[in-house]
């Protein structure tokens, strides 16, 4: 950048420099989050028209709870089934809470639509700033991608299975799975460009229809003939069809948790978006005081998805039926049969089957709207090939189409693999998992390796507790990378049932690898910081 940028308008109250002699505002309630955008080198592009509620709802509409838990149900089913359902989401959530919070503090500091890889910049030396930025930037943007897919893609696949309610005999092809898929991703494309004025109603509307979801619950349970004993629902544990052993059967199953709490971070993407976004993101992701500024480690979005997470699966252990022939149905989703088989009816099935594609209609639309965001903001900074492009808001409809558009077509693209593997979706989970949650870990890791210096005055800060919660997160999502790049069963016998989570996270490395040498480690230079850049220019 020219070294006459614009200089920083610097609010009263700074936390400790950030290493380039320049230090880090606080934001304050009144403080205008317009000037604060252009103090971190942006101008305001977005219209900013998103509330708390609606922040709150497109965090809630992408983790989809119900919807998440259901498609990934096989994967708990194969490696432990009601140990691993319920057990599995209870240690996911703390870990999630853990990793919220520490997500939280940052953003509270830095509240823009660059999110993590803005963050690993900023808290990252100088020397190591662009590259930091660079690697976190594509972690991100791959995890936000790969997210869409596999939310897309799961409900491809239930809108197949629905079919099989009333004709066992029917038997989805790879092409007509793909073929949904690719219409709902059209379909969510075209609300993202001609509905965006209706996002913020839609995203609020998701909350009210997660909460109807509760009405799976009750007719399970008052409609279910047989139901299982409390020690089954609380400590049956069964790793057979697995094939692993019993311990890392039950790490492996997490996956269905993991997966579904972890697009909470993908929020920080809409921060240009929202109004009050340093008080507003981080507590829809979400940190909330208490009296006398002791603040909780309880983040709104995790936290109710977590209670969520119990109300719905804990039933579900007590009317699950024989484990055999649900993991035998043909969709790879077992959740519509299993609906049969507890209400003994195929109209009750599809009923409570609409009540979760609904949650899906929303969670795929939120979950674009959050990729493309994230998409915009890296091209932005120059982090993508063909980043003029990517980065133009176009003026009619106020948001990056272009960007949108790079978004859907590389998700369709992805729904290639499910024509060579029928564990594709396992693969976006995996890969959705990893990317996301190494982006998050990223800037945490540059956080605590510098003694935590440039958050310690943060507006929403963990205070004593905070070197413990980064480390639980840095620790868990190190561990997961091992995790969940192991397929689901063992033995592996063909190409077909392959966990390509590790070939699909290799091949975007290659391309981030590839573009670093022949360009970005000459060009980039990380997040525009127009002030950053004048004192590193010296």
């Amino acid at each position: 950048m020219d070294d006459k940028a614009e200089k920083s308008i610097v609010p009263p109250q700074t936390t400790p420099s950030n290493g380039y002699g320049q230090t880090i505002p606080v934001q304050d309630e009144g403080d205008n989050v317009v000037a604060r955008l252009e103090e971190m080198g942006y101008k305001q592009e977005l219209k900013r028209n998103l509330g708390m509620i609606s922040v709150l709802g497109l965090s809630f509409a992408i983790m989809a709870v119900p919807f998440g838990t259901s498609t990934t149900l096989n994967i708990a089913l194969t490696d432990g089934g009601p140990v691993t359902i319920l057990y599995g989401w209870v240690f996911v959530s703390l870990v999630s809470l853990a990793i919220a919070a520490s997500l939280a503090e940052i953003c509270s500091v830095f509240p823009t639509s660059g999110g993590v890889y803005y963050w690993s910049a900023m808290l990252s030396t100088p020397k190591y700033s662009a590259f930091a930025s660079y690697l976190t930037g594509w972690l991100g943007t791959v995890g936000n991608w790969t997210v869409t897919a596999s939310i897309t893609f799961g409900g491809s696949q239930l809108i197949l299975a629905a079919a099989t309610l009333y004709h066992e005999d029917y038997v989805p092809t790879a092409w007509q799975t793909c073929l949904v898929y690719w219409g709902a991703l059209l379909g969510s494309l075209l609300i993202n460009i001609f509905c965006t004025k209706y996002l913020d109603k839609l995203n609020t509307i998701c909350l009210y229809w997660t909460g109807a979801s509760v009405i799976i619950i009750v007719t399970l349970l008052s409609m279910a003939d047989n139901r299982n004993s409390g020690k089954f629902a609380f400590s049956h544990f069964d790793a057979s069809p697995s094939g692993w052993p019993a311990a890392w059967a039950w790490f492996v199953g997490l996956l269905q948790a993991a997966y579904t709490l972890t697009g909470y971070g993908m929020v920080a993407a809409l921060c240009e978006e929202v109004k009050e976004p340093a008080h507003q993101v981080p507590r829809a992701m979400g940190k909330s005081s208490v009296e006398k500024s002791k603040l909780t480690c309880a983040v709104l979005s995790v936290a109710a998805a977590a209670v969520t997470g119990l109300v719905y699966l804990l039933p579900i252990n007590f009317v699950l039926p024989d484990i055999t022939p649900l993991l035998e149905v043909a969709s790879l989703q077992p959740m519509p049969l299993l609906y049969k088989i507890v209400t003994g009816s195929s109209g009750a099935a599809l009923g409570l089957l609409f009540l979760i594609l609904g949650i899906w209609v929303f969670a795929t639309i939120g979950s674009l709207t959050a990729a493309s965001r994230c998409t915009w903001a890296f091209s932005r900074d120059g982090g993508i090939p063909g980043s003029g492009w990517w980065k133009v808001v176009n003026p009619q409809f106020g948001i990056p189409i272009n960007s949108l558009i790079l978004s859907t077509v590389v998700c369709a693209l992805l729904g290639l693999i499910y024509l060579g593997s029928s564990a594709a979706f396992n693969a976006f989970t995996g890969v959705a998992t990893i990317c996301l949650g190494c982006s998050y870990a990223f800037p945490v890791l540059c956080s605590l390796v510098r003694g935590r210096k440039m958050v310690r005055n943060a507006p929403y800060s963990l205070g004593k507790f905070g070197f413990v919660i980064n480390i639980i997160t840095v620790v868990w999502i190190s561990f997961s990378i091992i995790l969940f790049c192991m397929p689901t069963a063992v033995p592996v016998t063909d190409p077909a049932s392959m966990n390509y989570a590790s070939v699909v996270f290799a091949g975007f490395s290659t391309i981030a690898a590839v573009w670093y040498a022949i360009n970005a480690r000459k060009h980039y230079h990380g997040p525009t910081f127009s002030a950053v850049r004048v004192e590193g220019s010296h």
